[in-house]
């Protein structure tokens, strides 16, 4: 996936971090106080999220904001 746009990396591993979590796209909405559409849009690289809005959806994953930028990591 590494010549994806970063938006669509970030979209690709937002879904991964949710799915393991057993989250519905509205659970995650509800839990990060964002709506459910909102998130669909991110996940599927239509929107490109602000940084308000990343530290929302890592408050409701449970997860540091710095885990939504892991793919673009080059220390892996």
């Amino acid at each position: 996936m590494a010549t994806a746009r970063p938006v669509e990396r970030f979209a690709a591993h937002l879904r991964e971090l949710r799915e393991k979590r057993g989250l519905s796209q509205t659970r995650l909405g509800e839990l990060a106080g964002l709506n459910r559409n909102y998130v669909g849009d991110v996940e599927r690289g239509k929107r490109n999220p602000c940084l308000d809005n990343i530290i929302k959806l890592a408050e409701g994953l449970g997860v540091a904001p710095s885990e939504l930028f892991r793919p673009f990591d080059k220390r892996k």
